[in-house]
Parts: C-alpha cells; sequence; structure tokens
C-alpha cells in the first residue's frame, strides 16, 4: 500500500539534492530563471516576495540563515565581515562580473565547483563568504 511518505521520497530525495540559494534584489531576472531552469537551483528571490523588496541587507542575512540557503548576490557590502559576521550567516557568494553573461559563467563554475562537487553539503558556505571573480582561476 502506498503511502504519502513513499510516494513523496523520490520528489523529496530530488529536492534535497538542489542547491539552495537566496537571491537577493540585485540578481537580474533573467539569472534567477537561469539559476532555476538551467542550473536546476532552488532559488529563493526576494523580488517575488513583496514583503522583502524593502527589507535591508541585514535582514537578507539572516532571513537565508533561517532559511538555511546561501545568499548569492552581486552587492559588495555583504563583504564586510564587522557588517555581516561569517559565523551568524548560512554563506554567502558576492559575484562580481560586468555583465549577465559573464555572472552565469560564473555560476556555472560555482555549481560545478561548490555545489555539484563530490560530498559538497546543502550548506557548503555555512559560517564562511566567497568573492566570485571573473579575472580567478576558477576554471
Amino acid at each position: 500500500m502506498r503511502t504519502l511518505s513513499t510516494e513523496l521520497s523520490a520528489y523529496a530525495g530530488d529536492v534535497a539534492e538542489r542547491p539552495r540559494v537566496y537571491a537577493d534584489a540585485n540578481i537580474p531576472n533573467g539569472v534567477v530563471e537561469f539559476m532555476r531552469v538551467d542550473l536546476q537551483w532552488d532559488v529563493f528571490f526576494v523580488l517575488e516576495h513583496d514583503e522583502l523588496r524593502r527589507a535591508s541587507d541585514r535582514e537578507h542575512y539572516r532571513l537565508a540563515r533561517r532559511i538555511g540557503r546561501t545568499l548569492v548576490t552581486l552587492d559588495q557590502d555583504y563583504v564586510d565581515d564587522r557588517r555581516f559576521p561569517p559565523e551568524e550567516g548560512a554563506g554567502v557568494i558576492v559575484f562580481f562580473a560586468p555583465d549577465e553573461r559573464w555572472l552565469r559563467k560564473l555560476m556555472q563554475q560555482v555549481d560545478r565547483k561548490l555545489f555539484r562537487a563530490p560530498g559538497a553539503r546543502s550548506l557548503p558556505l555555512e559560517g564562511r563568504k566567497l568573492q566570485w571573480h571573473i579575472d580567478d582561476e576558477q576554471e
């Protein structure tokens, strides 16, 4: 006899393996769609939630931790460890890219080298921050 648990187990396993990210307001809509469709990330996008559109960076930082998601952003303010102590976060990736094309390339690198790497955890950056640049030797 099938139960709800047995029916959902295959789906739950699939969802658990998808990187869980929190995209702040400065990530372009097209890139959010790319993360969801092409990279198959589970993306919480703040612009899709009216109550979060005007939230402070600090609120986003705390909420990402509370809901267990790595914060992805173009906002360099998150690099400041005094304002955003790494040990209080679920992990942050600050991207440095001149346009959406480069941002997508960088996200593909993150997907391959961080989120899909052998032994990757659901929160690979918990308590840490990364700055991902186009000129870094990350290929």
